[in-house]
């Protein structure tokens, strides 16, 4: 009689509906340039026919747990090594370029060379503002965007991870491990960049994608978890300590107080 009375407590208490997920930009300066988040849809298909993969509710389901970040810049990016032999990123675009000379190293950075994971593959980091919160437990995986086509394929792979973003929300970053640096880096502003799959507490539920306020409270919170990498090798190890600062309530739909 206990048991039973336990588990239909424990069924009582699973939380129920859409797990709401908020977005935001870590800075608002040249805001209009990136896109919100967009849930992967397969446009223009074939939806006619019964059988068509379109009306597939497998396919439905898969494609509806997954959000696509697009790239905000035009880039095209070479590898190169100076005449000291330091590995430097080169760019290809030259004047052509629809960034200026001066600000594509605080957009693309090339990761120090004894922090590569394997010693022939340059990593290249591309900085965004884009950020991810909740107020239940969901986990973020970034990873790549296997659901485009690319006529010209990466010459690399894209690397992304897993974590919390109800106890750890940092901003984003595209990861990238340069296998062929023969080949140039080609990124086009639109495409998209990566993909973003939350999981909660029941893989039943659907996610409901909102923009958050950046509220002075979220951002006190955010800068206590900024930059702690530099300074410890696991992170992980910080959860419970983040988790004692972290404010009641970090989502906060815009345009609501």
């Amino acid at each position: 009689m206990q048991i039973n009375i336990s588990l239909e407590h424990a069924e009582d208490e699973r939380k129920s509906g859409p797990i709401q997920v908020g977005w935001f930009l870590t800075s608002d300066k040249g805001a209009v340039i990136f896109d919100p988040p967009q849930r992967l849809t397969s446009r223009q298909t074939n939806t006619g026919h019964a059988k068509s993969a379109s009306r597939c509710p497998g396919v439905i389901q898969m494609e509806s747990r997954y959000f696509v970040v697009n790239c905000p810049y035009d880039l095209h990016i070479g590898f190169g090594r100076n005449n000291e032999g330091r590995a430097v990123l080169i760019n290809r675009a030259g004047p052509s370029s629809s960034l200026r000379r001066n600000k594509i190293s605080s957009v693309i950075t090339l990761v120090n060379e004894e922090e590569w994971r394997y010693p022939d593959r340059p990593t290249v980091q591309l900085m965004l503002p884009y950020c991810f919160i909740a107020d239940e437990t969901l986990y973020l995986t970034q990873l790549g965007t296997f659901a485009h086509y690319r006529p010209d394929p990466l010459p690399g792979t894209i690397f992304g991870g897993r974590f919390p973003i109800n106890i750890w929300p940092r901003p984003l970053m595209w990861a990238f491990e340069w296998h062929d640096t023969e080949k140039d880096l080609m990124l086009r502003r639109g495409e998209p960049l990566f993909y973003c799959q939350f999981e909660g507490s029941g893989p039943e539920r659907p996610i409901q994608m909102v923009e958050a306020a950046y509220t002075p409270e979220l951002e006190a919170y955010v800068e206590k978890l900024s930059g702690v990498a530099n300074y410890v090798n696991q992170t992980f190890s910080l959860f419970k300590a983040a988790e004692k600062m972290r404010p009641a309530r970090l989502l906060t739909p815009k345009g609501r107080g």
